[in-house]
């Protein structure tokens, strides 16, 4: 079984095993606790922190450690409303968010909230003029993510962070990070990121660990509480195996970006070209979107009859954000760039990782045709 599935989650780096094993042997004690062998997990702690500060370009005192990149998402988007209602109580973000970003809106409208959602493109793209037009002076927060977790669009953030702080100093500006970095530059300070969040899985580090980037003079309002840890912004006990871990795989994507760029991206061109080339087949992202994400539908067939005919072939991909794989509603992401309903409902995310090489690419396009032929061929489809 070949695996196209990195953008859910990547095989943990094998460093990144070996440092999670020996922390949990050797460092089980309770950083908070006073005796040395608590004194010693919390300096592992703080040492991981350094290590991702110095990788975002950031200070260490502005890292906070969480359980992923959805609780990164809701402390990052909550704990600012909370913290800043007395501001105003609009918010603004786009159509594409993943879940736990647009869901997160849509609870604070229960509750009162006003929410703009700021349509893309067709490509995929939002214009940053359709974002700073959107901003008043009650707009605590504009959230937009960095790359599309569906069909790999990247934002133009230095634009939209640009003209959102002309607009209003004062609003504070999130970014999802989760599927750029690794893959993509990233630059929170010319962005004028207030908040960043990312996930350790998908950087080939551990399940259940995440960051969430807070600039020096946010505050947020504490979603978990009950101690001081994480300088006050989520109460809990820290995980110090996967934090540690967190801080190496998140080093070592750094570090291995553009050679990660520079391989994957020919990949990704040439599955691309092949699947423009097969008429029952749409593609839906871009050459100039980020390099290891290809998404395309079959108009009329359901996502999950392609994805499990692809699996029998030996090709494990995915139908959409993981997150919303299980739900029979088409995609929300692939209607807001003006996909009708049938090929919300057909989609497939390809999406590459550092092992992949041009031989596998190919296997995946032979099953890609067979798949395409089999589900022709069968007596009217699943439709």
């Amino acid at each position: 079984m070949l695996y196209w599935d990195y953008a859910a989650a990547a095989p943990p780096y094998e460093e990144v095993v070996q440092t999670m094993e020996q922390v949990m042997r050797q460092h089980f004690a309770n950083p908070s606790s006073l005796h040395r062998a608590g004194a010693e997990a919390d300096k592992l702690i703080k040492r991981a922190r350094e290590v991702c500060a110095a990788a975002l370009g950031v200070q260490p005192q502005e890292i906070v450690f969480t359980s992923g990149a959805t609780e990164s998402n809701n402390l990052a988007i909550k704990g600012a409303a909370l913290q800043y209602q007395g501001r105003g109580r609009h918010i603004i973000t786009t159509e594409l968010e993943h879940p736990s970003v647009y869901e997160s809106c849509l609870q604070l409208q229960q509750l009162g909230w006003e929410i703009t959602f700021i349509a893309p493109d067709s490509s995929g793209v939002v214009e940053p003029s359709r974002v700073a037009a959107a901003v008043r002076p009650d707009t605590v927060l504009v959230s937009v993510m960095h790359v599309n977790n569906e069909i790999g669009t990247v934002q133009p953030l230095r634009e939209i962070g640009r003209q959102v702080k002309a607009v209003n100093r004062r609003t504070l500006f999130h970014v999802d990070g989760v599927q750029g970095y690794g893959k993509l530059e990233t630059r929170l300070k010319e962005w004028q990121a207030d908040l960043y969040s990312l996930s350790a899985h998908k950087i080939r580090g551990p399940r259940g660990t995440g960051i969430l980037y807070v600039r020096e003079g946010v505050t947020l309002f504490p979603l978990l509480t009950g101690g001081s840890q994480e300088m006050g912004n989520r109460a809990g006990t820290e995980n110090v195996p996967n934090i540690v871990a967190t801080a190496k795989a998140v080093r070592m994507s750094g570090e291995r970006r553009q050679e990660f760029t520079r391989r994957i991206t020919p990949l990704k061109k040439q599955l691309e070209d092949y699947i423009s080339g097969i008429p029952e087949l749409v593609l839906n992202s871009s050459g100039d979107g980020a390099p290891h994400i290809v998404h395309f539908s079959y108009p009329g067939m359901k996502g999950e009859v392609m994805a499990r005919k692809l699996e029998e072939l030996g090709m494990a991909v995915a139908t959409r954000s993981a997150c919303s794989s299980r739900l029979a509603e088409p995609s929300r992401v692939l209607l807001s760039i003006r996909r009708d309903r049938a090929a919300a409902l057909g989609g497939i995310r390809i999406s590459l990782g550092d092992s992949h090489t041009k031989q596998e690419v190919q296997q995946l396009e032979q099953a890609l045709l067979a798949a395409v032929q089999s589900l022709k061929i069968a007596e009217g489809g699943v439709k």
